[in-house]
Parts: C-alpha cells; structure tokens; sequence
C-alpha cells in the first residue's frame, strides 16, 4: 500500500516498525511522524504498551499482532521505504525466565522479517534495514571498551544467560548475510543500556526498577555487589540516530555500537538515582544467585568503543543521567507506575 502523492512533494517515506509499541520502537515512531513519515507498527504488546503509540494519527497504522502473521498476511503490492526491526524479547529476568520463547521470537522472526524485507522494497534490492540487536552479543568481553570488530566468548549452553546473546549474534550474522548476498540492504544497532521514559522495570531493566521502589520508598535492590560498571544513554538520542544510521549509504552493511560511553557503578547509580528522586529508601544488596537462578553470571562492565558511529553520522548523546532518571520519574508518577519491589 504506497503513499498517496502529496501535492506540494513527493510521496511520504513508509516505515515498518516492528516493536513499535516498545520502549525504544514508540520513541522512534515518534520520530518518525514528527518528521512526517507514514508509519506501520506491527506489535503483539507482549511487552509494549498500545497507550506508548498515539491513537488516531493520519500518518500511523497499528498492527496488534505477532509480527510473522502480520506480514505474511500483508499483499505482494505491501512496499516500504525502510523496516526497522525492534520486536524482539528482552530484559535479564525475561531472558532467565523463559529462554524458549526469547531465542524463538529473536532468531525465527528475525529471520521471517529479513524474507518479508528481501520482497517488499521499492524496487528489486529490496527494503532498507535496520536490525535491532544488543550488547550482550559480546558476551563475556575480555577488553574494554567493546569495539565492533572484537572476538566474543560466551558461557556454556547450560546457563541460559548466555541463549539471549547467542540469538542476537545470529540475528546479526543472517541480516549481513542478506545484505552481502543482495538480497536487502541492513545495518546493524547494537543498543548497550538504554534508558527513558516509557521503560518499565517489570523484565529486570535496572534504571526503572530503581526509579520506581525510590518513588514507593520501599528498598533499591542492588544485584550482586554493585562494583560492577554500565553505561546508559537516553532513548530519545538513541532513537534520532537509528534514521540516519539506516539512511547513509557508507552505513549498511555494517555493525554500530549505540549508547553512551561515560559508566557509572550500579551502586553508585542507587545512590544517584536516590538522590535525584528525594528518596530515603534503603539500598539492598542482593545476590546474584537470589536474584535470578544459581550459576548466574555478570559482565563486571560494559562499556561501547563509540568511535564508529561518531565518524560515521556524528552522534554525540546530549541527555545526562540525571536528566533522564528525572524525567523516567515523573513519567512513573503520572502513570501511577512506582514498585515497591520490582
């Protein structure tokens, strides 16, 4: 279904966002209709939220389905400019929790997508795309920062950890196996911790399900001994990068760590988090083993080697850490959303 022509310009570009009712997916919607692209949104709302997408909106179509129904329902005539592929099951505790349907939803629809996208561009080379994937493909990551090009190492096949990044390492290696065949153009996002509101801590992400047991004032659980080190970047610049990084010709074809470079403690970042809310709740130290299963392991930190990805488009994060935990807050309060423990 192509645009319809506008009078004063040439068609509006049509974007795919798969996850598009996710936290990062719904940021980059946004995006998209503010610059004045038609959008389709194909989510199950597994984990998204159909409230994160606006009702309504002439340019956005939403799709409440799992993504390989939707598209194989969608007619030959279907053509996108660009699919940016966000649907994907995340979070630590998703991972531990149910590794079945995590590697099944990464690595089977990944690859039901990359066939959707050979097929549905505008012309015989196929639809521009983007493939979300994540830091955990470098594993346990014996150098720090992490530059693209490293050799990973990940644990055996009887820690379940360790089947997350094994299923977005292969999602990598099919989409540039698609680009290198000519099938359709893809580039890669390897998203490290990326933080804003929208985020819920319901699946382990770290940053909200501090925000939310502060604003409940019940205890800040630190998992582990809170020496280890992250990086987080505000989902608001890492949604405006993802077009320009599928845009730019010199970018496809190739693999771009995303978020910020500058870690902090997960201690500290209870203490700071505390801070920046006005809480006094008390910070908890939990083990590991108490936390998720036995046997679990832990990056001691995670920091991206940016350099690619600011020769190539220029991207400089903007938001600072406080500005984000503060603004994770009040989007927590005026959701009514604050954990005790969560």
């Amino acid at each position: 279904m192509d645009a319809a022509s506008s009078s004063s310009g040439p068609p509006a570009r049509h974007a795919l966002v798969t996850g598009g009712a996710g936290f990062i997916g719904s940021h980059l919607v946004d995006r998209l209709l503010a610059e004045g692209s038609r959008v389709t949104v194909v989510d199950d709302l597994s984990t998204g939220r159909r409230t994160n997408v606006p009702e309504g909106h002439e340019r956005l179509r939403f799709i409440q389905s799992d993504l390989t129904v939707a598209i194989e329902s969608m007619g030959a005539d279907e053509r996108f400019d660009e699919i940016y592929h966000l649907a994907a099951a995340v979070g630590v505790q998703l991972v531990v929790r149910e590794p079945i349907r995590c590697i099944e939803t990464n690595v089977l629809q990944t690859g039901a997508l990359l066939r959707f996208a050979a097929d549905h561009g505008r012309n015989e080379n196929g639809c521009p795309t983007l493939i979300a994937s994540s830091s955990e493909v470098y594993g346990k990551g014996s150098k720090t920062p992490f530059h693209e090009e490293d050799d990973v190492v990940y644990g055996p096949t009887t820690v379940s950890r360790w089947s997350y990044a094994c299923s977005k390492a292969i999602d990598e290696y099919l989409a540039l196996a698609y680009h290198a065949a000519g099938r359709t153009p893809c580039v890669i996002a390897r998203f490290f911790n990326t933080i804003g509101p929208r985020q819920v801590g319901d699946y382990g992400m770290v940053v909200p399900r501090f925000v939310g047991a502060a604003l409940a004032g019940g205890p800040i659980e630190v998992h582990g001994d809170g020496t280890q080190s992250r990086c987080f970047a505000d989902v608001r610049d890492v949604s405006t990068i993802l077009p320009r990084l599928l845009r730019s010709g010199p970018c496809l074809g190739r693999v771009f760590n995303v978020g910020a470079d500058d870690p902090i403690s997960i201690g500290d970042l209870a203490l700071r988090v505390r801070a920046v809310v006005g809480s006094e709740s008390e910070i908890r130290l939990v083990p590991y083993d108490q936390a998720y299963s036995v046997g679990f392991e832990d990056l001691r930190q995670r920091r991206p080697d940016l350099t690619r990805i600011r020769e190539a488009v220029g991207y400089r994060p903007i938001l600072t850490l406080e500005e984000s935990i503060r603004d994770i807050a009040s989007w927590m309060r005026s959701e009514e959303r604050a954990w005790p423990s969560c």
